[in-house]
């Protein structure tokens, strides 16, 4: 079992979970984060980080957000999207966007 990035991620992308990250299993997109599966320890120092609560364990993923499981494991074992081992800063319009209820729509996989 490993983390999931959910929804609520998309268009912040704040990294104060990356900074805690034993692993650095976090992968970087244009506008969300993803942890690759087969890296996370489990550890769950990441979840109480997140400040728009992006974060779940993958068997507790909230319900409407279980697609999520696979396009975290997808995005990651492309190997498209670089390491993210460092805190930066979120994105421009991040206030905004963690108000936003349903962005997946904005998903940005490039």
């Amino acid at each position: 079992m490993a983390f999931v990035v959910t929804e609520s991620c998309i268009q912040c992308k704040y990294t104060d979970c990356v900074a805690v990250c034993p692993m650095d299993c976090f992968l970087e997109g244009p506008n969300f984060l993803v942890i690759h599966p087969d890296e996370c320890i489990d550890c769950s120092m990441c979840v109480p980080e997140c400040p728009v609560g992006a974060i779940a364990a993958e068997h507790e993923v909230p319900t409407g957000q279980e697609a999520f499981v696979e396009i975290n494991r997808r995005i990651a074992q492309s190997g498209k999207w670089p390491r993210l081992s460092r805190r930066k800063a979120p994105l421009p319009g991040h206030e905004d966007a963690a108000r936003l209820v349903a962005k997946r729509h904005l998903l940005e996989e490039g």
